[in-house]
């Protein structure tokens, strides 16, 4: 049993009391800061977003959350009946194992662990009949007439709804590729897995399975996830103006990505634009050598973040960050509730 401190109870025990201006934790509001998040860019398999008012640690937890614990759907298990083609039953069933497929319904299915142990009972996305595994068909043979070969991509793995009884209307689960047209009007073609030469054969019965990136990689919804410190660039306008204006101009070149320009009206150096800048340095050597170190000052603010998420397919992108953010919120409430027990 814990020792209650000298004065009174515990601040957290007293959690039910809200006084005005202060939080549950005894901590003023005027001292917790808010998270904001701001979207920038958002496309079918990419956006970007700017996560401002809170700290590095938070901003790490959401991106590897979204890298390591947004669960997805993938092939697990390859029954080979029958490869006559040029790699080995290995090699092709690594390759079955990549190929991103729509994930959407992973909220509905329960992985093999989560079934066993029922973790899922009270969770009302889930319910015994919640699948675990689904049942995918490849079937592939290059005939003797067709001399020039044929390519097996993920447009020929097809879900095998009998094999599962699901209804197909709410079974939403294919190879993500894109459903664009090319210039002549074709589906464009999937991800490649096999060529077959005439006579060649290839037959497959594929068992994909809901995970996460941290039990293997084919899982991961995101192909990157990462943030930037968005820099703080603060110029010493008392020493830019002892340069002449060829200086000034030399010294905005030597930075690489553009972030100073010239003022058309003012003829001082300005910052055009501070994300653009890389943490190179170029511009700090560049004063030094100039004789005026001190010129300008960068530094990362450490409440500041732009992040860009580039997925797999397998989900959208905005569905890959809520699903992060609730996965992050479910794991807090889980701490919080096994802190109350200890301390009530």
């Amino acid at each position: 049993m814990g020792m209650m401190p000298m004065g009174g109870p515990h601040p957290m025990a007293a959690a039910g009391h809200h006084h005005q201006g202060v939080g549950s934790l005894g901590i003023p509001h005027k001292f917790q800061r808010k998270p904001k998040l701001t979207l920038r860019d958002m496309r079918d398999d990419y956006c970007e977003f700017e996560l401002k008012n809170t700290d590095t640690s938070v901003a790490n937890a959401l991106r590897r959350t979204m890298i390591g614990e947004v669960p997805t759907i993938a092939i697990d298990l390859v029954d080979v009946e029958v490869n006559t083609s040029v790699l080995n039953d290995e090699f092709i069933a690594h390759r079955m194992g990549l190929i991103p497929l729509k994930s959407d319904f992973a909220v509905k299915m329960q992985t093999v662990y989560e079934a066993a142990s029922g973790s899922n009972e009270n969770n009302e996305n889930y319910s015994a009949q919640s699948p675990t595994e689904l049942t995918f068909k490849l079937h592939k043979r290059c005939e003797s007439s067709q001399t020039a070969g044929i390519d097996v991509t993920s447009n020929d793995i097809e879900w095998d709804q009998a094999a599962d009884g699901l209804d197909p209307n709410e079974v939403d689960v294919k190879p993500t590729t894109l459903a664009k047209l090319d210039e002549s009007g074709n589906p464009e073609k999937g991800i490649l897995i096999v060529k077959l030469r005439p006579g060649q054969e290839v037959k497959l019965t594929c068992i994909a399975r809901k995970g996460i990136g941290k039990d293997h990689a084919k899982w991961s919804p995101v192909a990157t996830a990462v943030f930037t410190f968005v820099p703080d660039i603060r110029i010493d306008q008392a020493l830019m103006d002892t340069l002449t204006e060829d200086q000034r101009r030399a010294w905005i070149a030597s930075c690489p990505t553009q972030v100073f320009e010239l003022d058309p009206t003012t003829r001082r150096v300005i910052v055009k634009d501070p994300e653009a800048y890389t943490y190179d340095g170029e511009c700090i050597k560049k004063a030094a050598e100039m004789g005026v170190p001190g010129l300008v000052e960068i530094t990362p603010r450490s409440d500041d973040f732009v992040f860009r998420v580039e997925t797999t397919g397998a989900l959208p992108p905005a569905t890959v960050v809520v699903w992060a953010l609730e996965t992050i919120e479910e794991k807090l409430k889980g701490t919080q509730e096994d802190i109350k027990k200890l301390i009530m």
